[in-house]
């Protein structure tokens, strides 16, 4: 069979994992991706260290009262501000801010957070999620400034010519025609500025 006969190769479907890596990249650059990560990290260890059953050296530990209470609603509330920061980055700043408070209350109620476990994450995220802006949109008039320049160097290259006729003429040592005045712009011909031609 010749390949003018052969079937055109079918378009082949994107890759399944190029496709969720597009979607993923696509994801975290539209929202405080690594902030609401770094809450969510930090809320983790707040609300497990207190209903854990840590033993040291056979020494069982709990924290299963008031306190345990208290860390298992900040920590619950760290998770909920990673979350929002990433499905509603409109309300980022306060989220981040809410976050970096509750880690800091998180010191003296659950155990120095977390163990001191959460504190740099959720100072970390609360100030990535504050810091966060989404990227600006192209402006319509920024477009249209390419196309504008194109047109003022069109209009200045159609005044080239004339110009160089005139400097041949003279470098041949004969008179070279008259040429109309300017128009206002400077670079276009009277003509073309819609100038009568003066007759002789």
């Amino acid at each position: 069979m010749s390949s003018t006969l052969a079937e055109p190769r079918p378009v082949e479907r994107e890759n399944p994992l190029r496709w969720a890596r597009r979607v993923f990249r696509d994801f975290r650059r539209s929202r405080p991706f690594w902030g609401g990560l770094l809450a969510v990290l930090a809320g983790v260890p707040i609300m497990y260290f207190p209903y854990a059953n840590l033993s040291l050296n056979g020494m069982t530990l709990a924290m299963a009262t008031t306190a345990g209470a208290g860390s298992l609603i900040i920590g619950v509330l760290l998770v909920v501000l990673g979350l929002t920061g990433w499905f509603q980055p409109v309300v980022r700043v306060f989220a981040g801010i809410a976050t970096t408070l509750l880690t800091l209350v998180s010191i003296p109620v659950s155990n120095l957070g977390g163990f001191g476990l959460s504190i740099l994450p959720g100072l970390i995220g609360g100030g990535l999620m504050i810091a966060w802006a989404p990227l600006p949109e192209a402006d319509p008039a920024e477009a249209e400034a390419p196309a504008a320049d194109a047109t003022v160097l069109a209009a200045t290259a159609v005044g080239e010519p004339a110009a160089a006729a005139v400097a041949d003429h003279s470098a041949a040592g004969e008179p070279a025609a008259e040429q109309p005045p300017a128009a206002a712009g400077g670079s276009v011909p009277a003509q073309q500025a819609g100038e009568p031609k003066e007759i002789r």
